[in-house]
């Protein structure tokens, strides 16, 4: 695995929700200015792309397998979520995700918001995605 260091914590989407929307598959439709600023791609990047082009290895398969059931269920999903830029370093968002419903309320996609993860959330999840991450090999 390649190293990665953290985005500084003065990044600036402190104040900012971080907001994308895909389509029912994953694919992204839209992201916002946050989003572009804390990943570190251009939307021209960023549209189009599976919105796991920001998933970092560290990330346990099984949060995924949850987070996609939930929502392919019409439910929101909430979680931690721990994030790679472009650029090899990473963030820590809290994150919601949406069902999109059409007129006949049919699921046409998702729409995320995030915020920067706090240190303390981090430090409780940290633990448990390693260990989930083990479990998976």
């Amino acid at each position: 695995m390649n190293k990665v260091t953290p985005i500084d914590e003065e990044f600036p989407v402190e104040e900012n929700a971080i907001i994308s929307q895909t389509d029912d598959k994953g694919i992204i439709t839209y992201a916002n200015k946050a989003f572009c600023t804390v990943s570190g791609y251009s939307v021209d990047e960023l549209l189009n792309q599976p919105h796991n082009i920001v998933r970092h290895p560290d990330m346990p398969k099984t949060v995924y397998e949850k987070l996609w059931s939930t929502i392919q269920s019409g439910q929101a999903w909430n979680g931690l979520i721990k994030n790679l830029r472009k650029d090899g370093r990473y963030y820590w968002v809290e994150t919601e995700i949406l069902p999109v419903r059409d007129n006949d309320d049919n699921i046409t996609g998702y729409i995320a918001a995030r915020r920067p993860a706090s240190q303390k959330d981090i430090e409780e999840n940290k633990d448990t995605y390693r260990k989930m991450l083990e479990a998976e090999k």
